[in-house]
């Protein structure tokens, strides 16, 4: 009986450390996953902005931009031997700028060792120029995509868009912005790296010296940074000179979530999303962005101010679990506002931006469930099979819902879409009056998107929707969709995979596959 009970008496040791263990690694992972550096930044470095890329006017009209992605090295705030990439530098890009109607060809060359993609995010043009996983540049390689700009004033981006290897491309450095304009704008300020800032946010973790492209232990969404980024430095601030900047925010981070505000309490207006100007501003104290959505804001800082952005816990809507490693506990200051002791005046934000066009009525309504962290109804991403066959001049309503559990956004290419419905929150909430590319669904919700599809058809050549958290579109949540003409419907076939690679020496002006304008 003493034998049985020394028994008893260790198995029961043994199970009572392995409940403790378990427990105490839960409460490891638990505590080490929130992050909070509210207060903490010491706001030391000035703000970078990125440079005008240069363009030159061919013979024909057409402006024309050299992009080159290249690796280098940075001071990422660990040292100035952080190993990055860049386009036409050693992280991120320059700012392109076109005016609707311009035609526009930019020359991208791949320098980086590896195959890449460069995607212009929020675009509307041909598919075969969109730079999305069909239009890869081999190392070596210039790919040059031609189009003309047809949609209204934006901000929009570029990113890589390699299948299974876009977390890692964009994590590296190469990302810019893609600014839009029109002839007659709104009179908003305009001064570009004055009172026209790009804010370009970024959480980044590191290794030592170097940047760890480790995702966190049951963090699915993928890459949460301890340390955030604006334009590529860290603990960085702005001395605002004029009564009123306009801070043109990109969400460029892979996974994070963020909800911006001031720790003020500073008002600010929203003037434009994804897709371009609001018709009218909006009055808000907090916004909140996933990864690829962009917001136009207008601040006013009281002269002789700091006022500190900040993203405070985001509302994810999600369990306790999937908001703790999604980062949906996170605290982090971004950026400081240093307003002048005397402010110089500029424009006051007019009381109307712009008139959004009338989408029309749908004729189609297609249904995409976000079933996994890999799957879009039930399928991953197969570059060979056309998921949707979408007619030119149709207007559709897609129903996106979050059945996974998990946190996701929904991006789809060419299109800027109006959200006509989104589960729990109001149609008329500011941040989803406006045009979207781009679009957060919580668990649990549907979102309806209702889009047009005008022009641009190619049988053979597909657009790209999928979720923009990048490790979930690296890992197979993603699907294809053409746009053609009803005469073309038939003519969807398979697809094959390596035609639109742009390989060694070529020039890609020979291997894009021209789109035809329906």
């Amino acid at each position: 009986m003493k034998l049985l009970g020394r028994i008893v008496a260790t198995l029961f040791a043994i199970g009572a450390t392995l409940i403790l263990g378990v427990a105490g690694a839960g409460l490891y992972f638990w505590n080490t996953t929130a992050i909070d550096t509210t207060g903490q930044v010491t706001f030391d470095r000035p703000l970078q902005i990125p440079p005008i890329a240069e363009s030159t006017v061919a013979e024909d009209g057409t402006r024309v931009f050299d992009l080159t992605m290249q690796r280098g090295t940075s001071d990422l705030g660990h040292g100035p031997d952080t190993q990055t990439w860049g386009v036409n530098g050693d992280y991120l890009g320059p700012t392109l700028r076109a005016t609707r109607g311009e035609n526009v060809r930019v020359n991208v060359r791949n320098e980086v060792g590896e195959t890449s993609t460069l995607h212009w995010h929020g675009m509307h043009l041909p598919a075969a120029m969109d730079g999305g996983p069909h239009q890869n540049v081999e190392p070596g390689a210039t790919w040059s995509p031609q189009w003309t700009i047809d949609q209204p004033a934006a901000t929009l981006w570029y990113h890589p868009h390699l299948h299974g290897s876009t977390a890692s491309h964009v994590y590296r450095g190469l990302a810019g912005l893609f600014l839009l304009d029109e002839q007659d704008g709104p009179g908003l300020p305009d001064e570009y790296g004055v009172d026209d800032i790009p804010v370009i946010v970024q959480d980044k973790k590191f290794d030592g010296t170097q940047l760890d492209e480790d995702g966190a232990i049951f963090a699915n969404v993928g890459i949460l940074g301890d340390e955030i980024l604006v334009n590529g430095t860290p603990g960085t601030f702005l001395d605002v000179t004029t009564e009123r900047v306009r801070l043109r925010l990109l969400n460029a981070s892979n996974a994070r979530i963020y909800n911006f505000s001031f720790d003020t309490g500073l008002s600010f207006d929203l003037v434009g999303t994804d897709g371009g100007l609001l018709e009218s501003p909006v009055a808000l104290r907090s916004l909140q962005l996933s990864p690829g959505e962009r917001a136009e804001i207008v601040v006013e800082a009281p002269a002789g101010t700091r006022n500190v952005l900040r993203s405070t816990p985001p509302d994810l809507r999600a369990d306790f679990w999937q908001t703790r490693f999604s980062g949906g506990d996170d605290s982090v200051d971004v950026l400081e506002l240093r307003a002048a002791d005397t402010l110089e005046t500029n424009e006051m934000v007019p009381a109307r931006l712009a008139t959004l066009e009338d989408l029309g009525e749908p004729t189609v309504t297609r249904t995409f469930d976000l079933t996994s962290s890999t799957e879009i109804n039930n399928r991953e991403m197969d570059m060979n099979r056309i998921d949707e066959v979408v007619v030119a001049g149709t207007t559709e309503l897609w129903e996106v819902t979050n059945i996974s559990g998990m946190v996701h956004n929904f991006h789809v290419h060419d299109v800027q879409f109006q959200v006509v419905e989104a589960t729990g929150m109001p149609t008329d909430h500011p941040t989803l009056t406006g045009r979207k590319d781009t679009v957060y669904v919580p668990p649990g919700a549907t979102v309806r998107l209702l889009m047009r599809f005008d022009d641009h058809t190619d049988p053979n050549v597909p657009y790209m929707y999928h979720c923009h958290l990048l490790r979930h579109e690296d890992d197979g949540m993603m699907g294809q969709f053409v746009v053609v003409g009803a005469e073309e419907v038939d003519q969807v076939g398979v697809l094959s995979v390596h035609s639109a690679h742009i390989g060694d020496g070529h020039n890609g002006e020979n291997h894009s596959g021209e789109g035809h304008t329906g």
